[in-house]
């Protein structure tokens, strides 16, 4: 495959959001007496906790502020389309794209929907956006995707609790592709009906792991060999210069991967390890501080890719994104030089390295205040003041969008 970004459809601008406040994975290990094996395969380190008053809007809107008011006037005019990956929708019906759209002061000339399905939903709007530049007839066009989660209140003392995150990432889609120019057609598709994981109510957030995990792995392989057919010579190992897959946590994506070059490389043991740290190690160091951020996962991951990697010319990225119950694709991109340093920009790192370590006790009251902010609550006011030190140290005053009140299931955000 020619690896080029001439007049491609693609990813303008990227940013983040990964919340304002942290704990540390090893001492909620510790707190819930949880075993200490299972902490190494995790391979994380940390992961953000979001406050109450935070949801999955006010992820999306703090992830999208900055590429928005980056736009000129005339730019953010060309913004015809909005949507937002999420399975954290707070209404069956009514999208929280609204919210977002209303919060951010786009033009009212502009689709605006939801989709949904576990952690593909965030791919699932990139390609439907990347569609709708690639054949509107203006080439000015763009398109907002935002990837955007809030974890369900987290079930105390069980292994899903250390790794569930929290965030977004928001993509402007154009035919200016100066962080990830999508390679046109060269995607490979798996799907089929498992309940691996779910959430059936708002406040139960369950499942199999091991059914999740098997299901992730049938998944890479399969998207993967669909994509093969569709791109005649495409080799796992000299195609791509990296690998970026979904990742629900690290050590997953370490697996995956043993399992993916070791069917289709026939590599030794030695060889799948230096592979790994040569060409998906870096994309994963975010993920490890952040945690699992669902629809939003693939794409910290391409930003910690991105980040952690030399891109002094254009390279070539195999992405896999998985979506429990479930959907799967394996797609390609290129990075072009410019990504590296418009991405430093946006200083992701400098933002999960200022977020507040929590003490565990401080920790507790956000989770418990989490009900609030879920689907199905007709009226409630966030009132900080149960973490109040909190709030004020990480939030007031700094201008992110936040939660104040809900009054008939209707949603009210303020700036703080």
């Amino acid at each position: 495959m020619p690896v080029t970004t001439d007049s491609a459809v693609g990813i303008e601008a990227i940013d983040v959001y990964v919340g304002r406040t942290s704990v540390g994975v090893r001492e909620l290990f510790l707190a819930r007496d949880l075993d200490q094996r299972r902490f190494e395969n995790l391979m994380m380190r940390r992961k953000s906790v979001g406050l109450p008053c935070e949801d999955a809007v006010t992820n999306a809107v703090n992830a999208a502020k900055p590429l928005v008011d980056a736009l000129a006037p005339d730019e953010r005019e060309m913004v015809e389309l909005v949507i937002v990956g999420t399975e954290s929708g707070v209404d069956f019906g009514k999208p929280i794209s609204t919210y977002v759209h209303e919060a951010l002061g786009l033009p009212r000339r502009c689709r605006s929907f939801e989709v949904k399905h576990a952690c593909y939903g965030g791919t699932a709007a990139l390609q439907m956006a990347a569609a709708f530049v690639g054949t509107h007839p203006d080439p000015e066009v763009k398109a907002l995707v935002i990837a955007a989660d809030a974890a369900m209140a987290a079930a105390r003392g069980t292994y899903w609790e250390p790794s569930q995150g929290a965030g977004a990432v928001a993509m402007l889609v154009s035919r200016r592709a100066d962080v990830l120019a999508l390679d046109a057609g060269a995607n490979g598709y798996y799907s089929h009906e498992v309940m691996d994981t779910l959430r059936p109510r708002p406040d139960l957030e369950a499942g199999d792991s091991d059914l999740s995990l098997l299901s992730y792995l049938e998944c890479l392989e399969q998207s993967y060999r669909h994509y093969t057919e569709r791109v005649v010579g495409a080799d796992v190992v000299t195609t791509f210069d990296h690998l970026v897959l979904h990742t629900p946590f690290a050590g997953m994506v370490r697996g995956a991967h043993r399992t993916l070059v070791r069917r289709h490389a026939g590599l030794s043991a030695a060889e799948i390890d230096a592979d790994f740290a040569e060409r998906v190690a870096g994309s994963l160091e975010y993920c490890a501080e952040v945690g699992n951020v669902y629809s939003a996962a693939l794409y910290l991951a391409l930003c910690s890719t991105i980040d952690h990697g030399a891109f002094d010319r254009p390279s070539r990225l195999g992405m896999f994104s998985y979506g429990s119950g479930c959907a799967s694709e394996f797609y390609s991109g290129v990075v072009p030089p410019g990504a590296k340093a418009r991405l430093a920009a946006a200083g992701v790192g400098r933002r999960i390295a200022d977020r507040r370590p929590l003490e565990m006790p401080e920790y507790e009251v956000l989770v418990d205040g989490a009900a609030h902010r879920m689907s199905g609550v007709r009226d409630h006011v966030f009132d900080t003041k149960e973490y109040q030190d909190v709030y004020d140290d990480r939030f007031a005053g700094r201008g992110l969008l936040v939660l104040d009140e809900i009054r008939d299931f209707h949603r009210g955000y303020r700036w703080s």
